[in-house]
């Protein structure tokens, strides 16, 4: 687990290529190292090389890495580098940066020393990377059971080839500087945003009016909202310099596609998970999982508990106690004899916030966002890794809109002709909610039950062309539909940005890729048998833990961000004026960020006075404010 970065450079052929420490110059990767720094506390290292392409063309390469060492202390260390290939036979020098883990990296080590590949580390899974590329090719991903960001340098070929893992739980962001041909990735987006600003680019922040409305209404995107800089997409594979440029390799690999005969029963499920979570078990450092109370995060630690002998469990007591679940914690650590810890946080909700939307680059507007940084850093306090429950939701069902997704399609065109009378004076209550659905059917279809704007919302803020409308949109597998957007958008990122935001590894057995597969190819009636949210979960969960966890309601990891508002609670209603009510609330006019400010501040006139409820509006605002105002600061500076 760590943070990587790096720079490729490619010469043409004939041209004055100046020494490699001129062509990519040590300050360029001072700035991509200071950006990835609070990834990888445990260590630093950097690597350069050259190649000299038949063709003549010259690239080259530095790659800057940042660990939190998790395995193999001694021989982890990266960037990895290796001229040893099979037994007897050197085979090119290849170098490795990667963030993230490979949980069957044992089962590949043997299978590689079975085909004459010789080791040099006890048990690192990144030299398994290395030895992969080697054997495997662009076809390594495809063997991998792990979170992952890749990139691997190939002297042979003069390129680097990026990837990322199945779910998306690795973040890697890229962007290329043509005029330089210089391309910049790294595990953060302002470490490729200052590493483009650095080379000389002058238009690196340039705002997508359609990728900056997909954000504000969703909180999250598949693309920065910036034009020169991209996200490499889950199961993505991308080469840059063995083609004289970047080049997409294929569209990712393809995901299993649901069929009668993927039905799968609760006793395989069963043994499917124990072995995803045994798997994720193995660190040279403390670790331990986290436990809500709810019945993914009791599963996991009950397969843990039983696969480790002895297991810490950790819960953070949350200062409202309407979205505490510290008791119920309490009770499953009980019941399968964990060493529970409940924690105590201390929430600076206005001074964490600024500083995670910065350190993250992005305008990132799920408010679950804070208490994940909350639980994260107490629970640092006691060990390096922890075992989540991300992904159960979205394989197996566990959203309202899950539930009532086939009757919203069949009675759509009647919800839509429907007047809506009622106002969100709650975002929960059942009228609230019934006007949701009614919205939704009239404009913007599934994906505007998961938005913060809706689409007429949006519309009357008035900021540029918008996101795309799906005005006619049918899902008729709303699980894949979330598993394939929600989850690596908004849920993985999150805690990806929380977790190491203290330095804390989270791994994620739900998303192994022998759990993954298995819940896509299953059909829906078997995942939720007569449309229970996650029926088939629930009944493996009921072989170990008693009907009071399995059947108990969701709560949802939320704050009461609604509230905090109005009462300023951890400053955050003077943080929202200030920032509202600032000459420049949205950023420089550089950055084209107008929304209409008298429909900002009628929402906020609303939410004060309590006749409707528009927090987690307020809050994106709120979010957008810092980002752009972090965007404008950044490009004042200049060339770093």
């Amino acid at each position: 687990m760590c943070g990587i970065g790096g720079i490729v450079r490619v010469w043409p052929a004939g041209a004055e290529v100046p020494p490699p420490e001129v062509s990519i110059p040590e300050g360029w990767l001072d700035v991509l190292d200071e950006s990835i720094r609070h990834r990888g506390p445990d260590g630093a290292g950097r690597f350069r090389d050259r190649a000299v392409r038949g063709d003549g063309m010259v690239v080259d390469v530095a790659l800057v890495h940042r660990r939190l060492s998790i395995i193999d202390h001694a021989g982890g260390r990266q960037p990895m580098v290796s001229e040893r290939g099979r037994e007897g036979k050197g085979e090119g020098l290849v170098a490795v940066v990667f963030n993230g883990c490979i949980y069957n990296h044992r089962e590949l080590r043997r299978e590689l020393e079975g085909a004459g590949h010789r080791f040099v580390t006890d048990h690192s899974d990144t030299e398994v990377l290395v030895h992969g590329w080697r054997e495997w090719g662009e076809d390594l991903p495809r063997r991998l059971d792990g979170m992952f960001a890749l990139a691997i340098w190939d002297r042979e070929r003069g390129g680097v080839f990026f990837a990322r893992d199945l779910a998306g739980e690795k973040p890697l962001y890229e962007a290329v500087n043509d005029r330089a041909g210089v391309c910049i990735f790294g595990s953060t987006l302002p470490a490729v945003l200052r590493g483009l600003l650095a080379t000389g680019f002058d238009r690196a922040a340039e705002v997508t009016d359609l990728m900056l409305g997909e954000w504000v209404r969703y909180g999250c995107g598949n693309r920065p909202p910036m034009t020169w800089i991209r996200e490499v997409e889950p199961r993505g594979r991308r080469i840059f310099g063995a083609c004289g440029g970047g080049a997409v390799i294929d569209e990712g690999e393809p995901l299993p596609e649901r069929s009668a005969g993927g039905v799968i029963s609760a006793g395989e499920l069963d043994d499917l998970l124990s072995r995803a979570v045994a798997s994720r078990l193995e660190a040279d450092v403390p670790l331990g999982c986290f436990l809500s109370g709810g019945v993914d995060s009791s599963l996991i630690a009950q397969y843990a508990r039983r696969a480790a002998g002895r297991l810490a469990t950790f819960t953070v007591a949350m200062p409202d106690p309407r979205y505490d679940e510290s008791r119920y914690a309490e009770q499953v650590a009980r019941l399968i004899g964990t060493d529970h810890l409940t924690l105590r946080c201390e929430p600076r909700p206005a001074e964490d916030l600024v500083a995670l939307i910065e350190q993250i680059g992005l305008p990132f507007g799920d408010s679950s966002l804070l208490p994940a940084y909350w639980v994260s850093r107490a629970a640092r306090q006691h060990a390096a890794v922890c075992l989540g429950g991300d992904g159960g939701d979205e394989l197996f069902g566990g959203y309202e809109r899950h539930v009532i997704n086939p009757a919203f399609n069949r009675f759509r065109a009647l919800l839509a002709a429907a007047p809506v009378l009622t106002r969100e004076r709650h975002p929960k209550s059942r009228s609230a909610k019934l006007a949701r659905l009614m919205r939704a059917a009239r404009h913007g279809g599934y994906s505007d039950l998961r938005s913060i704007f809706p689409v007429e919302v949006f519309d009357r803020l008035g900021l540029g062309a918008g996101p795309r409308r799906d005005r006619g949109e049918r899902v008729d597998d709303p699980l894949r539909d979330d598993f394939v957007k929600y989850l690596p958008e908004d849920l993985l990122r999150k805690t990806d940005a929380a977790s190491m935001a203290v330095g804390l590894e989270v791994r994620s057995p739900l998303l192994s890729r022998s759990v993954v597969s298995a819940a896509l190819r299953a059909p829906l009636s078997c995942l939720m048998p007569r449309g229970k949210r996650k029926g088939l979960l629930r009944q493996v969960a009921r072989k170990y833990l008693p009907a009071e966890v399995v059947d108990r309601p969701k709560m949802g990891f939320a704050i009461p961000v609604s509230e905090w508002f109005r009462t300023d609670y951890g400053g955050m209603k003077t943080l929202l004026m200030d920032r509202l009510r600032s000459v420049e609330p949205f950023g420089p006019p550089s950055l084209g960020i107008e929304p209409d400010m008298k429909f900002v501040e009628k929402m906020v006139e609303e939410h004060m006075s309590r006749r409707r409820d528009h927090g987690q509006r307020l809050y994106m605002l709120l979010v957008l404010s810092i980002w752009a105002g972090w965007v404008g600061r950044e490009m004042a500076k200049g060339p770093h």
